[in-house]
């Protein structure tokens, strides 16, 4: 059996690992990284460095002609010349050959063998190839043998881009070459940025062969009936697809395909922050050995961890593999989704907690990517902040939203889905006044969409969005389900409303000149106070 080895990208460091085990990893972990530690559950505790998230203003694509027209280039697909990647590529490959050992992962991206991806990420810690075993779906021994990787990740980890090469604003880059198949890593050893690098890599790939790429979460229910829940961080997502009733898919990243519904994904890579055995108690269980701690505090006699503690960072994370999930789908795969939820936390306090969509108005909502944050404190003043991120995931999206918009309106009428727009935010007032849904309501709330009883129930119309509102749901008190009947300052709703209005038709003028004149159709209007 020929020896494994990295000649082919020059790559000459004698001592290789490639997919270790779990406890090799850690042993070689425990033994030459630094901050390094064992949890008193049993989870690897790391440290990534300077960086304790992405660092999207740092991330480019090598502008190409096979490819140029299909990137919506900008702010978030910033451009890079071939000479400067290679620059870069040369820079990260030179560090590698200057460790004493380094890590090979090859696995797949996607549970679906028509569409899998093989990847192989090349690093220096310990660390990083436990995150992305966990990650990615692992091939088996004999898959091994005859494994060529259609896409390289060359993780440079610490060591920094040079600032004054061309087209570089600091000394992090993480640069893809879709043409090349190779994805940079320099000046960063957080490890979120391999894994939303892959995600970043199929957002391009699966539209060219008509598939939605989705940044959503995934569950099936007995029946074998699928939901997508979509929602950007504070909706509730991981903890409403966590639902007791159902089977698990995945929590992050899917692909709708003509046969239904795949996880890209082999793990989680789940928030940790305030993390408890009673609010998230199927993230808290997955939380043993086998699971990557990332930036978390911890006693450093007892190894406790501190969830609350949030001095290195706000973005503490695990990494697990899915199967740590008690109640899951294996494989990672369903049928076409019956129903696709979009969440969001309107602190503002008009949109309803539930209401159909047509699916124009799904396109709209899509591309939109709508919740609102509660603001800091400022001279004794709070008020909600809207937040739109195309997509609900717009830092990964390679088309222009509107390639991926029409992609879920198509699916969405081919399969006979039903969207729904899920407010799990503020009722009878604005944040300050109102108060936060209860999450007893919105869990029965998903209960009824997932049963088919809102089918069944009466409508009415709000006038500004046009959403189709159920006038009853089993648990819900009526009066709650219609955001006006909750105000006791009628006056104050209706100008609260028109401000959310003004501010959703702010963000899509961005959209306009490029969107279906339909799904325009589908958006909000003003009306007089």
């Amino acid at each position: 059996m020929a020896t494994f080895d990295l000649k082919q990208y020059d790559i000459h460091t004698d001592e290789i690992h490639r997919n270790k085990s779990v406890p090799e990893l850690y042993e070689i972990a425990l033994r030459r990284e630094k901050g390094t530690a064992i949890s008193d559950k049993g989870s690897l505790l790391v440290y990534s460095g300077e960086k304790t998230g992405r660092s999207p203003k740092d991330k480019r694509v090598v502008r190409h002609p096979s490819s140029d027209n299909n990137i919506d280039w900008g702010e978030i697909n910033i451009e890079l010349d071939e000479q400067t990647f290679m620059i870069n590529r040369e820079r990260a490959i030179d560090y590698l050959n200057s460790r004493d050992r380094v890590f090979v992962v090859d696995a797949y991206a996607g549970w679906d063998p028509d569409y899998r991806l093989k990847v192989r990420i090349i690093c220096t810690r310990a660390y990083h190839a436990l995150f992305m075993q966990n990650m990615l779906i692992m091939p088996s021994e004999e898959e091994l043998v005859d494994f060529e990787p259609e896409y390289v990740i060359f993780n440079g980890g610490s060591f920094p881009a040079n600032r004054y090469t061309s087209q570089m604003t600091s000394t992090t880059s993480v640069d893809l070459y879709l043409e090349r198949k190779e994805f940079v890593i320099l000046g960063t050893e957080y490890a979120g940025e391999m894994k939303k690098g892959i995600f970043s890599i199929m957002n391009y790939l699966m539209p060219l062969k008509n598939v939605m790429p989705m940044h959503c979460s995934a569950n099936i229910g007995n029946q074998g009936d699928v939901s997508i829940l979509f929602g950007l961080s504070g909706t509730g997502k991981t903890t409403l697809s966590a639902d007791p009733k159902r089977k698990l898919i995945g929590d992050d990243e899917h692909c709708w395909t003509d046969n239904g519904v795949f996880n890209i994904e082999g793990g989680c890579y789940a928030k940790a922050i305030n993390l408890s055995a009673e609010n998230e108690p199927d993230i808290y269980n997955a939380i043993r050995f086998g699971t990557v701690l990332e930036n978390v505090v911890y006693d450093q006699k007892t190894r406790k961890v501190d969830y609350t503690d949030t001095s290195i960072t706000q973005n503490t994370r695990a990494s697990y593999p899915i199967d740590y999930i008690e109640s899951v789908q294996i494989p990672c795969v369903g049928g076409h989704p019956e129903n696709i939820i979009f969440l969001t936390c309107d602190a503002f306090g008009v949109l309803p907690p539930v209401s159909k969509l047509t699916p124009e108005q799904a396109s709209y909502h899509f591309i939109s990517g709508y919740t609102a944050k509660v603001a800091g404190t400022e001279m004794g003043v709070k008020e909600p902040q809207a937040t739109f991120s195309a997509c609900f995931g717009a830092a990964f999206m390679m088309w222009h939203p509107n390639r991926y918009a029409e992609l879920l309106a198509q699916k969405i009428k081919e399969h006979n889905a039903q969207a729904w727009l899920v407010n799990t935010g503020w009722t009878g007032g604005a944040y300050g006044v109102g108060s936060r849904i209860k999450l007893k309501y919105t869990r029965a709330i998903i209960d009824a969409i997932h049963s088919g009883a809102l089918d069944q129930v009466e409508l009415v119309e709000e006038p500004r969005f046009g959403l189709e509102i159920p006038t009853s749901c089993l648990g819900v008190p009526g009066e709650v389900l219609i955001p006006r009947n909750t105000w006791s300052d009628q006056a104050a709703y209706e100008r609260t409303m028109n401000k959310l209005v003004e501010l959703f038709q702010e963000n899509f003028r961005k959209f306009e000149n490029f969107v279906n004149p339909e799904i325009m159709a589908a958006g909000p209007e003003l009306m007089p106070v």
